[in-house]
């Protein structure tokens, strides 16, 4: 999900210079993974790095034509008008945490590491009561709207835009969480040459301004 919006608009760039229609289906990285593992044929597929490397492992994916995305860090989120919090450092951010009613994340990476990023705080057990994790595929961002958590982490991408919330910016340098994202064919599929070419469209200078954009940096 956390690529969904730049890849729908580098699909939609790539048709009107090729003429080639690229149809993005997205859906929680979870869901994704355990589709693709069962064996369900997509041209392209798109996860986290470390998610395609288990696919290429059990010969879902075509790791020789693996390439890199995207470089995606996590933001932190409150609802509208709620009180802007000091996230600027690594203790401002854990006494933000620390002190806030109740604390959503993803069911993604980032949602994986920032439970060791707690752990490793040693707040884990405090917060416990207190998390709220987000259902595969609906945005952090969207429970902070409705008032379900009053802090919210996930992808910078998915968090941009969203109604209700406001973005208090990225996690400070010493607790970032970063991600990969990359791309890999699917084994099966019979558009190689066309894969090949929307692969290296994704990964060319031309798309560096929609990767930003779009909350990413190219990778």
């Amino acid at each position: 999900m956390a690529t969904k919006g730049l890849l729908e608009e580098l699909a939609a760039t790539h048709a009107q210079r090729t003429g080639v229609a690229v149809s993005v289906e997205a859906v929680g990285g979870v869901e994704a993974a355990r589709r693709v593992s069962a064996g369900e044929t997509f041209d392209v597929v798109a996860l986290a790095s470390d998610a395609i490397d288990k696919l290429v492992a059990t010969g879902k994916l075509d790791g020789s034509g693996k390439v890199d995305l995207v470089r995606s860090n996590v933001g932190v989120a409150v609802r509208s008008n709620a009180a802007r919090l000091d996230i600027s450092t690594d203790d401002s951010l854990r006494t933000a945490v620390r002190e806030a009613s109740s604390v959503a994340y993803s069911t993604g990476p980032s949602g994986v590491a920032l439970l060791a990023l707690f752990k490793r705080w040693g707040i884990e057990a405090e917060l416990q009561d207190r998390l709220v994790q987000a259902p595969p595929g609906v945005p952090v961002g969207a429970l902070v709207a409705r008032g379900d958590a009053a802090l919210g982490f996930q992808q910078m991408s998915e968090l941009i835009g969203i109604e209700g919330i406001d973005l208090l910016g990225p996690l400070p340098a010493e607790s970032q969480i970063t991600t990969i994202f990359s791309a890999a064919p699917g084994i099966g599929g019979t558009q190689s040459e066309a894969v090949r070419a929307w692969l290296d469209f994704m990964t060319s200078d031309e798309s560096a301004e929609a990767k930003r954009r779009h909350g990413m940096q190219p990778a």
